[in-house]
């Protein structure tokens, strides 16, 4: 008898039914809270619909899409705080999306500056996590951080080669790493 779809975890990860579970969790922490608070004052409500749990084949940890909404890669997910913390990322973009009318996610300087605000605004980069990453480093590690992770994302667009995605990451860094909306300053 086959399994039912989404029931078998991945290698090393959640079924999509437990990755479900713990999204529908992250919704109550105060953080995923706020901002979806603030994605509903900007006009842009997130329901339950908007997000999903799928299996990944790319080695990535989730994504937000335009029109479609979040994903989280269940088969990449162990624990509730590591679904937590692609919610609140990708939530960060979503919020980016819906208050920038003209947001291109096809431009390099867009694109990164979202990711420069995802990175650090969603706790990403705290030192805490970078130690268990292996990073161990006690100044700037969270600005080094956010633009190791900023680079690895603008890279994976397919309209931003190394070169586009770090001049990018450089014209926008100091306008996008202070804009902390919608937190009156960095979490």
């Amino acid at each position: 008898m086959a399994e039912e779809p989404g029931t078998t975890p991945g290698p090393d990860g959640a079924t999509v039914e437990e990755c479900e579970d713990m999204i529908r969790r992250s919704f109550r922490t105060p953080m995923v809270k706020f901002l979806r608070e603030h994605m509903e004052k900007a006009g842009c409500g997130v329901g339950e619909k908007f997000f999903k749990a799928v299996n990944c084949d790319k080695k990535i940890a989730g994504g937000y899409v335009r029109g479609e909404g979040i994903m989280v890669c269940s088969n990449h997910m162990i624990t509730q705080d590591d679904v937590n913390q692609v919610v609140k990322h990708e939530l960060i973009h979503a919020y980016d999306d819906c208050r920038a009318a003209n947001l291109d996610w096809a431009d390099c300087a867009h694109h990164a500056c979202s990711e420069i605000r995802a990175g650090h605004l969603s706790g990403d980069c705290h030192y805490k996590r970078e130690l268990l990453r292996g990073y161990m480093k006690l100044r700037g590690h969270e600005q080094d951080c956010v633009k190791r992770r900023v680079m690895k994302s603008v890279i994976a667009n397919p309209y931003c080669s190394k070169a586009a995605a770090r001049d990018a990451m450089e014209a926008v860094w100091d306008v996008c790493y202070n804009d902390t909306q919608p937190f009156d300053r960095a979490p």
